[in-house]
Parts: structure tokens; sequence; C-alpha cells
């Protein structure tokens, strides 16, 4: 297989549009990540040994001396950078029963900054909120007070579906609070009865039980609300939660050998929640940064500026861990060239978000040339919120994010089937060869921008839908008030 994978790219790759010095240890990169290295045995040792890592967990705990071990097995210089996570939410146990006029048990996971229910559970009438629009609960009226939700969801196709329903759950909650339901059940979007998590949108802040039921049960109880039936709903979510604490994100570093107080960032996300092995979401692409890393310390090769490689932790828990790296970085982010995110499974990488950078897209229309059997590729130049370049940008500093074909990540996205067996392997090494080729021309090449003041940022914000992205994942308040982002 290894010889087949070069072979493809040898045929129609390494065509490059920059200096010969440059591309000839292009060249050996990419075709050393295509090669026989310890990538896959990586990612099955962090999925099937350490599993699911939560922020705040013990497995977490372990995955970060796992990755600094890995890095300084491969001879790079590597530590544990702290950041202080707002609070801890894990949970220990969730069930739930239907009574009424039909009783029986469903399985549900309790979202992510759920509340804990009494002992003994809680229990209240459950209500049909159908798609949660402002006519449905226009229909229920005083009914949703005091009750439980249920809202019926479409089944989870791709990644512009994904996308949706982190948009239509925030609305749907800001409704449901309105009316003063005493929790909020989704109908599991996932087929098969798959589990899965999404954030409730207040964060922290939220105040009520919040949980996905499988879907088979979920369609049940809607029926039987439909037929007239009266249900109740008696759920019981046990969690370990508690105040701030300290994580830790993985930083290793190759020294540039000519600009070397300039950086660039190749990061992706250690952390993910439990119910799967957290393979597509985010393992496959820890896998590839720490490759990366690897196979530039084994070459022997030198970039011209120093690179970063960055494996954040908190993302899944609102992007804590990348916010972190820029407070503690905050004297060098003048000098940060481009920060780039992967975080998107292994489905085929067909371009890169540029997030507002138009002086982005002709930089790297070049860089991919030298991959450019492995294309095509387009570049949007169109902002995106929901991974680790969320904070560079709002400190104005270039950043990309790898855009990713669909392939199998939506359906088992923080799902308890998200588990090595689902990674594209083939396809995996292949999107670790564009990623070394694009690392390596932002560390080499001669480069035109300049970080952008609070003034450019807000231009973005004001211009395209960033804005409403950023309530969407209710990061918002704090860039106005001046938390979080470049100051003026």
């Amino acid at each position: 297989m290894q010889r087949s994978l070069i072979t493809v790219v040898a045929a129609g790759c390494f065509f490059s549009a920059f200096p010969a010095s440059s591309a000839g240890d292009a060249e050996r990169l990419v075709a050393a990540m295509l090669g026989d290295t310890p990538l896959v045995a990586d990612l099955q040792a962090l999925t099937d040994e350490i599993g699911g890592r939560p922020t705040g967990s013990e497995a977490n705990r372990r995955s970060v001396q796992w990755a600094l071990e890995r890095f300084r097995d491969a001879g790079v210089e590597a530590r544990v950078e702290a950041f202080e996570m707002p609070g801890l939410w894990l949970e220990r146990s969730a069930r739930a029963r239907v009574g009424g006029d039909a009783e029986f048990s469903v399985r549900i996971a309790a979202m992510p900054f759920s509340t804990a229910t009494p002992e003994g559970g809680l229990r209240a009438a459950v209500v049909d909120g159908r798609h949660g629009l402002e006519a449905d609960f226009e229909r229920l009226g005083s009914v949703a007070a005091g009750a439980f939700v249920l809202i019926e969801t479409d089944e989870l196709e791709d990644i512009p579906g994904l996308f949706r329903e982190y948009t239509e759950a925030a609305a749907i909650e800001e409704r449901a609070f309105d009316a003063g339901v005493a929790g909020v059940v989704y109908m599991g979007s996932r087929p098969r009865d798959v589990l899965y998590r999404h954030n409730a949108s207040l964060g922290l802040k939220n105040d009520r039980p919040m949980l996905v039921m499988e879907r088979g049960s979920g369609q049940r109880v809607a029926r039987l609300l439909r037929q007239g039936k009266e249900l109740d709903l008696t759920v019981e979510i046990d969690l370990n939660i508690a105040g701030a604490y300290e994580s830790h994100n993985v930083v290793g570093e190759i020294k540039g050998h000519g600009e070397p107080e300039e950086f660039v960032v190749i990061g992706a996300h250690l952390d993910s929640w439990g119910l799967g092995t957290g393979a597509l979401d985010n393992g496959c692409n820890v896998a590839v940064v720490i490759d990366l890393a690897r196979q530039i310390k084994r070459l022997g090769i030198m970039p011209r500026r120093t690179i970063r490689f960055v494996l954040f932790n908190g993302e899944e828990q609102g992007l804590q861990g990348s916010w972190g790296y820029a407070k503690a970085h905050a004297e060098e982010l003048d000098r940060h060239v481009m920060a780039s995110s992967y975080d998107i499974g292994s489905g085929r990488i067909s371009g890169f978000f540029t997030n507002g950078r138009v002086e982005l897209v002709e930089f790297l229309d070049r860089a991919l040339r030298s991959v450019a059997g492995l294309g095509p590729f387009d570049n949007p130049n169109v902002p995106i919120v929901g991974t680790d370049n969320f904070d560079f940008m709002l400190e104005g500093i270039a950043n990309l994010v790898a855009n990713q074909e669909s392939a199998n990540y939506g359906p088992n996205y923080h799902a308890g089937t998200d588990t090595f067996d689902k990674v594209d392997l083939t396809q995996l090494r292949l999107n670790a060869a564009i990623s070394a080729a694009v690392t390596w021309a932002f560390a080499e090449e001669d480069i035109d921008w300049q970080r952008h003041d609070r003034t450019a940022i807000q231009e973005l914000i004001d211009t395209t839908d960033l804005g409403q992205q950023m309530r969407t994942f209710g990061f918002f308040d704090a860039w106005a008030t001046g938390q979080r982002g470049r100051r003026d």
C-alpha cells in the first residue's frame, strides 16, 4: 500500500512554485509522511489504550503524558503548558424512564453543561416540542412550563447538517428557557440509536437538565404524544461538577534556522468526549501533528521559521486550550505568521478555510501545487468558528482550518461510534502529506501579511456571518467586552 501511495504522489505532485532549496526538503518531507511511519500505531494507542478523554478526566491526563512522550521519543523538544479551565463537567451516569400512559426505559446521554438531577431523579411531564420553532412553542403555550420538552431532529448525514444542528439548537434552547421548561430532550439525530453529546448553548451558565434520547425511543415518545397520550419522564443524571481547575496543552517545537523568533503553528485538539474513543474527533489529526514533527526531525531538515506542534486541550468545552495558548504567548503573537487547525476527521482535505484573509489564498494555491496529485483543492475565504483557529483569528493572526470531505464524520461526531475502525487510514496518510506541504511552505517562504488590529477583526465580524457564528457558540460577549481577542 505504501508503494502505491508514493506512486500517486510521484505521478503528479512534485511540481513546486517555490525556490529549489525549499522544494527539495518539501519533497522529502511529503514522501516521508506517505511512508511506513508510526502514525497509525500512534492513533491506535491513543484511541484503543487511552480511549475517550474529556478534559478533566484521568484519561485526558494520561493522554497529555502520552503525547509528551511521543514528541520526546522522536527527539522533538516538547513541554506541557498549563491553562485554566473555567469549570469541571464530567458525566458519571445518565438514565431515564417514561411513565404515564406508557411505561418503558430509554437510553440517554447528558449534554455537556447539563445540570445534575436530585437524588432519585427529576420527574416531570414530557410535551411535544416538534422542531422547536417559534410556532411550536406558541402552540404549547403555558403547557411547556415545568415540563420536559421533546425536540424532534432530522437524521444527520453530513457536516453541513452538523452545523445546522448547532445553529438551530442555540435558538431552540433560548425559546425553551423563555417558556420555563424543566429541561430539554433532543430526539437523537443519529441512526441505529447511537448516543452522542452536544454542548448546551449556555455552557456553564446552563441551569437545567439537558439530554439526548436515543432516536428510536424519541420517535416512540413523539408518536404517543401525537396520539394524545399523557406521558411523564423521570431523569437521573449524576455528574462530577467542580469549579475552575488546571489543564494542559502539549507543545512540540522545532526551532527555525533563519527567523527562529517567527512562529508557524499546526494544531489539533487532544481532548474528546467519552462515549467513543475520539478517533475521528480528533485523534487521527493528533497523530498527524505528532508524525509531522517526528519526520522533520528524522530527516534532519531545518525550517526557516520555528514550527510549533500544539495539541490543545479543552477544545470541546469552549476552545479553552487555544485561548489559553493565546494568553500565555501574548508577547509573541505579533510574530506568529500562521496558525492552522485540523479537526474534521479523516475525510479528504479539499482545501483550507482562510478565514477572511484573502492574502492567504494565493499563497496556498502555490503551496498546494507541490501535492497537486492529491487535489483538486479549493480554498474558501470565509471565517469558520468551532475549532482551535478561533482565538488566533480574534487575535488578528493569519489562520487556516483544513476543509475536509464529510466522509463518515457527521454520523460519528461526538458519538459512541467514534472509534479507530471508522478512520480511513489511507486517506489519513494522504492528508498528512498535504498538511506537511502546507506547514513547510509557511515555515519557509516569504510572506506579505501582518497581524490584524482590532478594527480589522471587527470589520470581518461585521461584514460576514462570523458574528452570528460567535453568538451560536456563545463567544460573542467575550469579544465585545474585551475578555477574548485582540484589544485596541
